[in-house]
């Protein structure tokens, strides 16, 4: 049975999640179709990257992967099909591919060619799940488009790192449902730049010298529970993805705060690692 995941900004209260289903479903009945998420920030494209670069690689090869954001088309913004990792997916050529793809080369890129053969207005419903249905009954990616090689960047995906490696100047790509901030630079990259010195993490005017491993790690367990106060210490980790985080402990937007809303952190803000000798 084919996988198709959907990942869209159109929310919950409109028809649209649910006409795509449908859709899906009245070309191939024998499918199994997954929700990723539907809240990603209107138009939010390195939202939508950091959320499908951390939740593909847990479905099974040959999953198809449906990304609708900023999906309209235009001179400047194509559709493309990408098989990757033995995945596919399916998406307009505006950077979302970009994260994936800095990592993984993909193993064949296509810009669809369908739309002169659909009446639409609405190309996830009409183009995207077409494309999708021909993959899932085996059709290969070059009856719907033409092969190219290269998809547009996401501006500022990589962290800047100055001429004699004693700074990172990253940027917050994605801010979680607890409210921690994830910056765009990875455990791996931190790690070669950092060269075993000593560092100093800078947001607005937070500063942070260690990176935990675990986020309970900042609490000291031999202290008697009643008289630790830990909740709303601020700390950072890499997290399960490998990104460096700035969270709050037990973090909770309606009592103790989070990252986002205690240290005024927002998309795109940058952060910065500097580091001694």
């Amino acid at each position: 049975m084919a996988i198709i995941t959907l990942t869209t900004d159109f929310g919950e209260k409109d028809h649209f999640v649910g006409a795509i289903k449908g859709a899906i479903y009245t070309e191939l009945e024998d499918v199994k179709i997954v929700d990723i998420s539907h809240a990603i920030s209107p138009f939010n494209v390195s939202e939508a990257a950091y959320i499908i670069q951390n939740a593909y690689a847990s479905f099974p090869k040959g999953s198809i992967h449906v990304i609708g954001i900023d999906s309209e088309l235009n001179a400047e913004n194509k559709h493309i099909a990408v098989k990757l990792d033995d995945h596919y997916f399916i998406c307009a050529n505006n950077g979302i591919m970009s994260m994936i793809c800095n990592e993984i080369a993909p193993q064949k890129i296509v810009e669809i060619n369908i739309h002169d053969k659909l009446d639409t207005n609405f190309p996830v419903l009409d183009v995207f799940v077409r494309v999708a249905c021909h993959i899932a009954r085996g059709g290969t990616l070059e009856v719907i488009g033409k092969v190219i090689t290269h998809i547009k960047p996401i501006k500022n995906l990589i962290p800047f790192v100055n001429d004699d490696q004693s700074q990172i100047i990253g940027s917050i790509i994605y801010i979680d449902n607890y409210g921690n901030v994830i910056t765009n630079i990875r455990k791996k990259f931190f790690e070669q730049i950092q060269k075993g010195r000593s560092f100093e993490i800078s947001a607005r005017n937070y500063k942070f010298k260690i990176i935990y491993k675990r986020y309970s790690d900042i609490v000291n367990f031999e202290i008697p529970e009643e008289q630790r106060q830990d909740e709303g210490r601020g700390l950072v980790v890499f997290n399960s993805s490998n990104y460096l985080e700035i969270a709050i402990y037990k973090s909770d937007l309606a009592t103790v705060g989070s990252a986002s809303s205690l240290m005024g952190l927002q998309m795109r803000d940058t952060v910065t690692v500097n580091f001694f000798k």
